[in-house]
């Protein structure tokens, strides 16, 4: 009796291969956005720190210059407005990105979206681990546990404007979902761990208003003048609820609808966020970033960063932790599942991403601020080892992408080929039967084209010199 023939191994799902392409565009579209925004934060970073240092009084003034309706309990300072007010739009689009990473992005598969989340996860558990295994041996204080474990997406892709411009789309796809889990962990960590008096009376008031906000989006009621007034009201319940006022421009954010009907060629969510994502990216996040990273950057404080075990936690959670816990969760989910690495790309392109992600800029200050609320001189360590250890993150993956340039330039020329000119490149076309038919129509036309040429440079050679 013969043997059964031998079970087919189940295909393997490859991991940061080749984009869908109206994920692609999509990307495409986000990442200019988020590219320019980012330069713009790196300015606004570095103008605080001037400010901060060469006219420090001037500085603490107008970052604690008080302005805003005292009786609504929202006489804030300039500060306060940046971090409370500003963000909670930075949020807002984060929320429409995880509802459109949900509904159609890379989370929406739940076996693809394993990886980024697992990533994610470990990228914010090992840090939180490094900072705390830290702090117990020097006697320090726990608090600050969770300000190592975000990333700034802004700030890692003006790095790779930088230093990355030819890196792979599905590696910035990659970094780009990673990082909209990783904010959404943060709001979580937020809501939960710094939240300490809750007025319930205004608590109630901002679910009721979020409430209303689903239900008008769901009755297609229309119009920025209904909206704006509205997300203003429940952004002001929600601070003075005692929870962080961010939460309500995420809430918001996840209840617009991503994905287009037949008669539209965009959604909603899409439309606004298409709109509003220059504003986050360009004002919000910069001008929070101008008041929050105005520290003391003296010889004598960023030797403290390295001896004090708090800040040491910070940068070592963001340089050490950030780079294991990333790469070590997506290794473990590619070891233990049937996803497997693009042929075109090496462990060591996931190695330098994991290590770009220990850029965290925005989120950590945040953080920061929070987990030392009250004790002004460890906000202001807090800060300058946020900003140290996301500069040596910076400097830790550039120069590992630079070992790769040259493949990244490859990868990219070929994602980005458009011979034939129809605005999409030929690598989504090479399984379509007409693009074949249109790319041999471009070369006879090319070779037909040559060959007149070299028939009238053969004519002029072969004619006669003419009389004198």
């Amino acid at each position: 009796m013969a043997a059964p023939a031998p079970t087919p191994s189940p295909s393997r799902r490859t991991f940061l291969g080749r984009l869908p392409l109206p994920e692609r565009n999509f990307l495409a579209d986000a990442l200019r956005t988020e590219t320019v925004g980012g330069v713009i934060l790196l300015v606004a970073a570095i103008a605080a720190l001037l400010w901060a240092n060469a006219f420090g009084s001037s500085y603490s003034a107008v970052s604690e210059f008080h302005f805003g309706p005292g009786q609504l309990g929202l006489n804030l300072s300039v500060e306060h407005w940046a971090a409370d007010g500003l963000l909670a739009v930075f949020f807002f689009v984060t929320g429409v990105e995880l509802k459109r990473e949900l509904v159609a992005g890379e989370l929406r598969d739940p076996k693809a979206a394993v990886l980024p989340i697992a990533a994610a996860l470990c990228g914010m558990a090992v840090p939180a681990v490094v900072y705390t295994l830290v702090t117990l041996t020097g006697g320090g204080s726990t608090s600050g546990w969770a300000v190592p474990t975000a990333t700034d997406i802004a700030f890692a892709l003006a790095v790779l404007a930088v230093i990355g411009t030819s890196l792979p789309n599905a590696l910035r796809a990659f970094l780009l979902t990673l990082a909209v889990v990783d904010d959404l962990c943060a709001i979580l960590i937020i809501a939960v761990f710094f939240t300490e008096q809750i007025n319930f009376m205004a608590l109630i008031g901002a679910f009721v208003g979020l409430a209303v906000f689903y239900l008008l989006l769901r009755w297609n009621v229309r119009g920025w003048y209904v909206y704006v007034p509205l997300a203003l009201v429940i952004w002001g319940l929600m601070y003075n609820s005692g929870v962080h006022a961010t939460i309500a421009g995420v809430a918001m954010g996840l209840m617009l609808r991503c994905t287009p009907r037949d008669d539209e060629t965009r959604s909603p969510g899409e439309r606004i966020e298409h709109l509003i994502r220059p504003l986050s990216a360009g004002v919000a996040v910069p001008l929070f970033a101008l008041f929050s990273a105005g520290v003391s950057l003296s010889g004598h404080a960023l030797a403290g960063v390295f001896t004090r075990p708090e800040t040491l936690g910070i940068v070592l959670g963001l340089v050490v932790g950030k780079t294991i816990g990333v790469f070590g969760g997506t290794w473990l989910v590619t070891r233990f599942t049937k996803a497997e690495l693009s042929k075109d790309l090496a462990w060591a392109d996931v190695f330098a991403v994991a290590a770009l992600a220990g850029i965290g800029f925005t989120v950590s200050l945040l953080i920061g601020e929070l987990a030392f609320a009250g004790d002004e001189a460890m906000i202001d360590a807090a800060k300058a080892s946020v900003l140290l250890g996301s500069l040596i993150a910076a400097l830790f993956s550039g120069v590992l992408l630079k070992i790769r340039v040259r493949k990244y330039q490859a990868l990219h020329e070929a994602e980005e080929l458009d011979e034939d000119q129809d605005g999409v490149p030929d690598v989504y076309e090479q399984d379509d039967p007409e693009y074949h038919l249109r790319m041999a129509a471009i070369y006879e036309k090319k070779a037909a084209e040559h060959r007149r040429l070299a028939r009238l440079a053969g004519a002029a050679r072969s004619k006669p010199d003419s009389p004198a």
